[in-house]
């Protein structure tokens, strides 16, 4: 068995790549601080996200949302004057529908991700982070934002200060992350290429989370969401400049420092490997930029051979 910590778009596509290979060997644990309530529904961004790109329904294009979405229910929100600034597909809402409804009589987020992963023909088991509520909040130049208005609503624009994770001292993990820490089958531990501080830093705020990850009994390895000083995707390399550190690999590598045995980089950062083997990381230099599913499959079949190479 597998472990893969994942959020966002990099996350979801390598997820998508060890799942054509392990199917329900595979667990994913998903980052859940972007979490929000929107027009009275509970949006989970990040679940949906992993959940889609593993059932091979999202939106390639955009990276978010489902393929062939139409969107006449934001056409009628916008219409009669309502919030449009986070955009619900018709096809989407769906989703947010049956998970709100199902949360409020009293289902876990864990027990409702399973039930909508299983009707979507997902055969990895995608699981939050914990069925506690934790919610990112950003600490900018104007003040604090609630995350999904940092991200979605202003694009990121305000400079990023520091980030809170508003209940992560009290929440526990869920009970299948929990397990999967604990499950003597389990053979490794991937860290996605995702955001290390907006996806990755909610999953190693929770409580217990980052002590049990370094005590893990598998080897543990990261997959860099940095190219050549630059992300594909999202904001991370910005942050980095904004917190004061170097964009880059290596600064990625180093934040977890403690939690992973190995590294993943791109061949345009090659120069770097003898640098982070010399600070007691295994690296591994491979192309991992994922166009499609069978170049996603191909990274991670490197990655599961570095495991295992980390393994004996």
């Amino acid at each position: 068995m597998i472990l893969a910590l994942a959020g966002g778009v990099g996350g979801a596509k390598l997820a998508a790549g060890l799942a054509r290979l392990l199917g329900a060997d595979l667990t994913v644990v998903v980052n859940t601080g972007d979490d929000f309530e929107h027009l009275g529904l509970r949006i989970s961004p990040d679940l949906d996200t992993v959940m889609y790109t593993l059932a091979g329904l999202n939106n390639t294009q955009t990276g978010w949302g489902l393929a062939g979405e139409t969107w006449s229910f934001m056409d009628m929100m916008e219409r009669l004057g309502g919030e449009t600034w986070f955009r619900l597909g018709d096809h989407d809402l769906a989703i947010h529908v049956e998970r709100t409804r199902r949360l409020a009589n009293g289902e876990a987020l864990s027990s409702v991700t399973a039930a909508l992963c299983e009707r979507l023909g997902v055969k990895a088991r995608v699981v939050p982070m914990s069925d506690d509520p934790v919610r990112t909040i950003v600490h900018t130049d104007e003040g604090e934002l609630a995350f999904q208005h940092y991200f979605v609503r202003r694009h990121c624009e305000p400079i990023l200060k520091s980030l809170r994770f508003e209940g992560a001292e009290h929440a526990s993990l869920s009970a299948w992350f929990s397990a999967a820490l604990d499950d003597p089958s389990l053979q490794g531990i991937v860290i996605c290429p995702s955001n290390p501080y907006l996806s990755i830093g909610p999953i190693l705020a929770l409580k217990d989370a980052e002590r049990r990850l370094r005590k893990r009994r598998a080897p543990a390895v990261a997959v860099s969401p940095i190219i050549a000083g630059s992300a594909l995707k999202g904001p991370a390399a910005k942050i980095m400049q904004e917190l004061g550190k170097t964009p880059g690999a290596a600064e990625v590598a180093r934040g977890y420092r403690g939690l992973i045995d190995g590294f993943v980089l791109d061949e345009q950062d090659a120069g770097l490997a003898r640098e982070l083997s010399a600070e007691g990381l295994r690296t591994l230099v491979t192309e991992t930029i994922m166009r499609d599913t069978a170049s996603a499959a191909v990274l991670a079949e490197r990655v599961l051979a570095l495991l295992s190479d980390l393994g004996h």
